[in-house]
This record gives structure tokens, C-alpha cells and sequence, in this order.
């Protein structure tokens, strides 16, 4: 089991994202695997068709980018892999998203990870253009075009209008291989695109019970289509415990790594780093998280 940061951007001290290379860096320093943040190009009113329980975040606040977000860390880590939680796979076109990845992952000498999924918001494919009925078939053929543009010198890929051929993307990424996690229900069908074209799979507020029974859907899918199942990256959101001020109750929230891990998680994330009023916190806050985890036998990267 390793470990995740799930950093909002929006909820660092102040709302100042501009210190999010900071937080990487202490994640990268603590020993952290990733650090993954999630995305809403829009926000619209109607938080109550978010499908995981209540919203959460103000309506309000920013939402930046999370590619950019994350690329601004890398100057300042070395080991730490920068990820999403998800990023909104269909509102972007195939080829502007591998080029966004590739130079992530270029950039970084190779620690892109990315967690891909499709969004609950009707209105965010609306302003985009996107049709949201649509969504599952976009999704396919976004991630299928990183995939042909990452891994051959020249592809094809297709076009509004038809297939394009051949087209070069340029940087290449620094990985053989980035691998993909699909945030995705465990579904039949989910599990034949996870053994198609991801390597990983990020339920959201999933117990160790759904994990498990998620798993045993994805599992022989992948075996079927020749892909390794103990390969399989599978990272899960630890439920945070909050003490009675507000800020996370690490020992409490870490002491469910032995159930996810039996379950079959291999990265537990956690965060967001909520009620912190200073970057000193935060560092305590990360400090903690890990040292905690590793009482549970979280292994830390750099150890």
C-alpha cells in the first residue's frame, strides 16, 4: 500500500493556490507516491446531481487546471508521480489531451499518472460543446487517441470529419507507458475499457466491500484480454475523520489501510489537506499522514 495525496487546490490556507508546488513538494520529501487533484472546467448550481453524496466544495471557489496545477510542481520533486482524481476526459479533444500529458510527463522525466473519468455535470458538456448522451463514446475515443499518439511514431486518428493519417505528436512522453486510471464504476463494460486501455482503476468513496466486489468484475476481464490483474493499480479514497475543530484525525482516518489493502487497494489516498490555516500545518498534516500509514505497513517511495 502507498500513498496518495488528494490536495484541492481551492482549500490550501488562504484558498492560495499558488503554494500547491509547496504541498507537492512536502508530499514529494515525506515519501508520498503521487499527488492528484480533481477537475470541473465549470461549475454550475446544480450540486445535487453529484452522485457520491453530498457536495462538498463551495460552488464558489476556483477550480484551476490540474495540468497545470501539477506541472508546476515539478521543478521543485523528484520521485513524487503527479496524477488526477479525475480529469474530465471527454471535454477535451483527443489530441489536445495527449499533447497536455505527453509534455507532463516529458517534463517531469517521466511521472505522469493520471486518473481519467467522464463528470456528473450536465452543464460543464453543454458549455463545451460536448454531447452529454454522447459521453461514454467520446471518452473511448479521446483516451484511444492518446493512446495511438503516445505509443507510434505516426497514427491515425479520428477527426470530425474523417480519420486523419498519418500525424505526428511531438513531445513524446518519457514513459514507455503512461499509465492511465479510470475512474469509472465497475461495470462490465468499465472493465473491458480499463483491460483495453487503462492500468489502473480510482473509485470514489467506494468501501473495502465495493472495492472488493469491483475487482472481482475487473479481474477476469483483464485476465481475458491477456493483461495482468496484479498489475493493476487501485487507488482508494481514504473516508476522512475529522476531530472536533475541523481538521483531519490522521490515526483514525489511516487505520483502514489493512481493510482496503485485504480488499485489494494498492494506493490509498488522502486528503484534502481541510483545516489547516498554514502552510506549517500542512506539513505537520503530511508529516503525519505517513508516518501513521507506515504503523500500517504503507510503503513510502523514497524509503
Amino acid at each position: 500500500m502507498e500513498l496518495s495525496l488528494f490536495c484541492r487546490a481551492q482549500q490550501l490556507p488562504g484558498g492560495d493556490i499558488s503554494r500547491f508546488a509547496e504541498v507537492a513538494q512536502m508530499a514529494d520529501e515525506a515519501g508520498f507516491r503521487s499527488i492528484h487533484l480533481g477537475e470541473h472546467v465549470l461549475m454550475g448550481d446544480n450540486t445535487e446531481a453529484y452522485p457520491f453524496g453530498r457536495f462538498e466544495p463551495d460552488p464558489d471557489a476556483a477550480w484551476p487546471d490540474p495540468l497545470v496545477t501539477l506541472a508546476s510542481a515539478i521543478a521543485v520533486t523528484t520521485r513524487i508521480r503527479f496524477s488526477t482524481g479525475v480529469l474530465l476526459a471527454p471535454l477535451r479533444p483527443g489530441p489536445v489531451l495527449a499533447k497536455e500529458i505527453a509534455t507532463l510527463d516529458a517534463l517531469s522525466g517521466g511521472r505522469a499518472e493520471p486518473g481519467l473519468g467522464i463528470g456528473w455535470q450536465r452543464e460543464e458538456f453543454q458549455a463545451c460543446g460536448v454531447s452529454w448522451e454522447d459521453r461514454y463514446k467520446t471518452f473511448d475515443e479521446v483516451v484511444r487517441t492518446c493512446r495511438a499518439l503516445w505509443e507510434s511514431a505516426q497514427a491515425t486518428v479520428p477527426g470530425q470529419v474523417g480519420a486523419v493519417s498519418p500525424v505526428r505528436a511531438l513531445p513524446r512522453p518519457a514513459q514507455r507507458r503512461i499509465p492511465l486510471l479510470m475512474g469509472l464504476a465497475p461495470t462490465p463494460r468499465n472493465a473491458r475499457r480499463i483491460a483495453e486501455y487503462g492500468d489502473g482503476w480510482c473509485p470514489v468513496r467506494y468501501t473495502p466491500e465495493k472495492v472488493r466486489e469491483g475487482l472481482a468484475v475487473i479481474r477476469p476481464v483483464m485476465a481475458e484480454a491477456g493483461r495482468d490483474a496484479d498489475e493493476l493499480i487501485v487507488r482508494v479514497q481514504a473516508p476522512l475523520v475529522l476531530d472536533r475543530v475541523g481538521r483531519i484525525d490522521v490515526p483514525a482516518t489511516v487505520s483502514v489501510i489493512p481493510e482496503y489493502q485485504a480488499a485489494g487497494a494498492t494506493v490509498l489516498a488522502v486528503g484534502p489537506t481541510v483545516g489547516c490555516a498554514s502552510l506549517r500545518e500542512v506539513e505537520r498534516l503530511i508529516t503525519e499522514i505517513a508516518e501513521e500509514s507506515g504503523k500500517f505497513g504503507a510503503e513510502r517511495s523514497n524509503a
